[in-house]
């Protein structure tokens, strides 16, 4: 009759002191570039450290309603929702599409660029549709 091996695994305190460290570092690498996109775009930066309040805050940063934070609990939804939301911050710190795709496939990478690199918070891009302030109306022709 054939038995089964029994196998035990023990954990220490150690590996669970390095599973938490492991936690907190990804949470400040993530949480760091938000932080300053907030704050460039003249608003506080703490709330970039509670994760759902964060993109509340995020929203209204380029523009779109609050109420679109309900809009990522549908599937595939979300997915449309969070490309427009990339498409929206880059044109609020004056990017194109270009950026937009960078913001979707390299995130991390994007989002420090964005936070510490030269750009400019132009406005909530998801307001008006655009950023870009329209050009000045030409003087009036004298008479």
């Amino acid at each position: 009759m054939g038995g089964f091996a029994q196998v035990t695994y023990e954990t220490s305190g150690v590996g669970l002191a390095a599973i938490l460290l492991y936690a907190v570092a990804v949470y400040a690498i993530l949480v760091i570039p938000y932080w300053v996109i907030f704050t460039k775009a003249g608003r506080e930066g703490w709330p970039a450290l509670i994760p759902i309040y964060s993109t509340y805050i995020l929203l209204k940063v380029i523009g779109r309603p609050g109420w679109w934070l309900l809009l990522f609990l549908i599937p595939l939804v979300n997915v449309v929702i969070y490309i427009i939301m990339m498409n929206d911050l880059s044109k609020s710190f004056g990017h194109g599409v270009g950026f937009t795709l960078g913001l979707l496939f390299l995130s991390i990478i994007f989002v420090y660029i964005l936070a510490f690199g030269t750009s400019t918070y132009r406005g909530p891009a998801g307001a008006t549709g655009t950023a870009m302030s329209p050009p000045p109306p030409p003087p009036p022709m004298p008479a």
